[in-house]
């Protein structure tokens, strides 16, 4: 399986149609057997649905999503996991141990926020994160 996150230093970038790199794991059972850092090649929003389903991708983690782009994952046959926050590499951690809640649900309409801002700050984070948020271990 490949899951790929949103990724910026480390963390799980904020806004889905806006990343500029995804962190893509290869997983064989239960376990991360290989990761690399990718560049979207410029792709945005629902376009990247196209960009990770060509990179074979089965499963997304990310924070902020929009519901075109959420779409067009679905209709890529891409499950999402989005509202994530914190490290990367433990949310992933999360979500093979299945403490990551699925969330398929919109939660991004970037077109509501003021002038510079992102959609980080939507207060989210994974199942089991650790104080602050994120996705690591109690």
């Amino acid at each position: 399986m490949k899951i790929a996150a949103t990724y910026w230093n480390g963390d799980i970038f904020q806004h889905f149609g806006h990343t500029e790199y995804f962190k893509i794991y290869q997983t064989e059972s239960g376990a991360v057997k290989n990761a690399e850092v990718i560049s979207a090649e410029g792709y945005g929003h629902g376009a990247l649905a196209g960009f990770l389903s060509a990179h074979h991708v089965n499963v997304l983690v990310c924070g902020g999503i929009g519901g075109g782009a959420l779409e067009a994952l679905k209709n890529a046959g891409i499950q999402v996991y989005a509202g994530a926050s914190g490290n990367a590499d433990d949310c992933i951690a999360a979500f093979l141990a299945g403490t990551l809640q699925l969330s398929d649900a919109a939660n991004c309409a970037h077109h509501e926020h003021g002038e510079g801002r992102s959609c980080g700050g939507h207060g989210h984070s994974c199942s089991g994160g650790r104080a602050g948020g994120g996705c690591g271990e109690k």
